[in-house]
């Protein structure tokens, strides 16, 4: 009599996908696509900002994070504060019976755990904690892949964080300032590892490299950046002068006959390529439509070199090996940079001085050729890396999954090739 047939695992992801952010549906990509390569039989389901945009690109079912619809409005009259607070209750409710069926849920990467853009702590963090308890207290799997951790200045987001991060089942970290950072914060990090970001797993665009000294096109991608959670006295003035300054230096290329290309990762970034556009009147300049991870890589490929500040942004233009300066915001592109062996091209982000962006780009172009190797080498060790972060996943989280003695040498195979 043949053996019962195993009941499929069932998966939810969990985090603000769908929701406009290029960077966040990269981390969602990797994950499913570790999903269908290593557990080719789990359910899986999402719990997200943009319920209908997962549901449509990706081809799984989706569930809204919030009950209240309006809830990244601004709650202004009596009406909808009320409705908000509501939601904030109902949610509970939601989340928990969301949780209860399944098996394993998994926060694919995202700065989850830090504050480095303006955040309030019943938005996300809230939602996060609702997650993590919920799946201590009805025994779902909660897991933290490749997640982004910085230290957190409120006190009540730092809570939510903190409660969060002990409560999970599992725990990885992009970079070590994130794992760092988690420990300042009370969380034991004894057991936790730290792997690139996942986006590293994801396939490269095959396009032509750009061969000789950089003199063609450059990509420069921007933001709606007003500093962090702390920087919210002089949000203005830190916005102001970053915009500023990129006018100048895009101002500068187009002068010496440079076109440049203006990438977002985010739908809210809309209003600096206008501002840019309309500062800087020249056919030379102008801006992509992307929708996708794929997208930016693609225009990041097709050009000589970079400047760019998203975080995901940094990540497309060094997986396809284009030498790229960082405007950094936060600790996260530092060691993201220093990763992948550009960290002497950092520029900081909230204090942009244009004349000295200018000669670290430079620099930048008089070492493209080695530099570009530099990227090639250390793109193949990330993305070892990442296969080790899926195989750690498995034998945390699926423990009787693996039916076969090829798929157990498989992940035997992944953990010793990883560095």
């Amino acid at each position: 009599m043949s053996a019962p047939k195993a009941t499929p695992v069932r998966v939810g992801v969990f985090g603000l996908l769908g929701s406009g952010n290029l960077g966040n549906d990269a981390s969602l990509e990797a994950v499913l696509g570790y999903l269908r390569e290593d557990h080719p039989d789990a359910v899986v389901d999402a719990l997200c900002g943009g319920a209908e945009v997962v549901a449509t690109r990706y081809g799984i079912p989706a569930t809204r994070l919030h009950w209240y619809r309006g809830e990244y409005r601004t709650a202004s009259r009596a009406g909808s504060v009320v409705a908000k607070g509501a939601g904030k209750l109902i949610d509970v409710v939601r989340t928990a019976a969301w949780v209860r069926r399944h098996d394993v849920v998994i926060v694919p990467g995202m700065g989850v755990l830090e504050a480095t853009l303006p955040l309030r702590p019943w938005g996300f963090p809230y939602s996060l904690f609702l997650l993590c308890a919920s799946g201590r207290l009805l025994g779902t799997r909660v897991a933290l892949v490749s997640v982004g951790a910085a230290a957190i200045g409120s006190r009540p987001t730092r809570t939510l964080v903190r409660w969060s991060a002990r409560l999970a089942a599992y725990r990885s970290y992009r970079d070590a300032p994130s794992r760092d950072a988690m420990r300042a914060m009370g969380v034991d990090t004894s057991r936790d590892e730290v792997y690139p970001d996942l986006a590293f797993s994801l396939p490269k665009p095959v396009t032509d490299v750009p061969s000789g000294p950089p003199a063609g096109p450059v990509c420069v991608g921007v933001m709606a950046f007003h500093g962090g959670d702390d920087d919210r006295a002089r949000a203005e003035e830190i916005h102001r002068r970053y915009l500023d300054g990129t006018i100048r230096f895009v101002r500068t290329l187009v002068e010496e006959g440079r076109p440049v290309r203006l990438l977002t990762g985010d739908r809210v970034d809309a209003e600096v390529v206008a501002a840019i556009l309309d500062a800087v009147d020249s056919p030379l300049v102008t801006a992509a439509e992307t929708s996708s991870i794929d997208d930016l890589m693609k225009e990041m490929a097709a050009v000589d070199t970079a400047v760019a500040i998203r975080y995901h942004n940094l990540i497309s233009a060094l997986k396809v090996g284009t030498p790229t300066l960082a405007l950094s915001y936060a600790a996260k592109s530092d060691a993201l940079m220093d990763r992948m062996g550009l960290g002497a091209y950092c520029h900081p982000a909230r204090e942009v001085d244009a004349d000295r962006l200018l000669a670290q780009f430079r620099e930048l172009e008089e070492r493209a050729a080695d530099l570009r190797k530099t990227l090639a080498e250390r793109n193949l060790a990330a993305a070892r890396e990442v296969k080790h972060q899926f195989a750690a996943l498995t034998a945390a989280l699926f423990p009787y999954t693996v039916h076969s003695n090829t798929q157990s040498q498989e992940h035997d195979h992944a953990l010793r090739e990883a560095p």
